[in-house]
């Protein structure tokens, strides 16, 4: 079997591209395809195909990125044919063909709709990716709530129990730090395994700050005291206006100010025009998914993200 990029040839890639979207799965159209392509986020080096020797493509596997992005941040679809006896053994050898590649092991996120453990064929099609991306060494899953704002929805008016200002770098770093402390969102649990509360503020600052929002957005959020609450980091993907980082301070948990600090980013996105704000959070954050619920937010899918355990 191959295992190739589709770079060199351009017949190859038309044929990668063109390969049929379908199986119980949602995979990207050969249209939406081709429009991530010319965006950038799409590559030919990170389209990858498994062939039998008559050159007929088995599996195709997908990666994405920002379109600055060096390397691909996720595997956004994985295809094996439905005539393929061993669909995880296929799957698995082209994802490490395209790890070697790529060296290193980007994630997989897989979209789901809600239910998805309900539907045989379904619950099938999702076991042998999970196999697949296990013997690559993607052994740690997070299942996360999609989460989608309209104006439909409408949005909350001030209450003044917390007033929002913007602050310096300094003081976003030290409010990054005080929000990871008892932090129930599992990617902040594990990285705070590897590394101390200020290596992973300076990460987080970065990862949003280098996201398609502006730094001018972030809002420190106070009690009229003066006292820390929390922290809005209102952000946009290449697509809409995101959710970016929300909290509330240790100390001020518990009160409900989690409702003033996520309101003030929906204001925020809304008063620009926004048509569509998007958020997720892990399925075990039980208060934040409430939070999101209480403001109008509606759950559109499941993602299931699959990714190397920290080191």
């Amino acid at each position: 079997m191959l295992f190739r990029a589709a770079i060199a040839d351009p017949a190859h890639l038309d044929r990668a591209v063109a390969h049929p979207a379908d199986g119980p799965v949602p995979a990207l159209t050969a249209e939406k395809i081709r429009e991530e392509l010319a965006g950038n986020r799409i590559r030919p080096e990170w389209i990858w195909t498994a062939e039998d020797e008559d050159g007929r493509i088995l599996a195709r596997a997908l990666w994405w990125g920002r379109a600055d992005s060096e390397q691909p941040i996720a595997l956004d679809c994985l295809q094996v044919g439905p005539g393929v006896a061993d669909p995880a053994g296929v799957a698995a050898g082209l994802l490490d063909a395209g790890h070697a590649a790529f060296g290193g092991l980007p994630g997989y996120n897989i979209s789901l709709p809600r239910g998805w453990r309900a539907d045989p064929e379904l619950a099938a099609a999702v076991a042998w990716r999970q196999e697949a991306a296990h013997r690559t060494g993607l052994t740690r899953e997070i299942e996360r709530l999609r989460y989608e704002w309209t104006p439909a929805a409408g949005t909350a008016q001030t209450t003044g129990r917390l007033v929002f200002r913007e602050g310096t770098d300094e003081e976003m770093l030290d409010a990054f730090v005080r929000l990871s402390q008892g932090s129930l969102d599992l990617a902040t649990r594990h990285e705070l395994e590897l590394m101390d509360a200020e290596q992973l503020a300076r990460e987080d600052f970065d990862f949003y700050l280098d996201c398609p929002g502006e730094r001018s957005w972030w809002r420190l959020a106070h009690l009229p005291d003066g006292r820390l609450a929390g922290l809005a980091v209102p952000s946009a993907t290449p697509y809409h206006r995101n959710v970016g980082y929300l909290g509330v301070v240790p100390e001020q948990r518990g009160q409900g100010l989690i409702d003033e600090v996520l309101a003030e980013i929906t204001r925020f996105h809304a008063a620009q025009g926004a048509e569509r704000i998007t958020a997720t959070t892990d399925t075990v954050n039980l208060p934040m998914a409430a939070a999101f619920d209480r403001a109008g937010y509606e759950v559109t899918e499941i993602r299931l993200v699959l990714e190397a355990p920290a080191r």
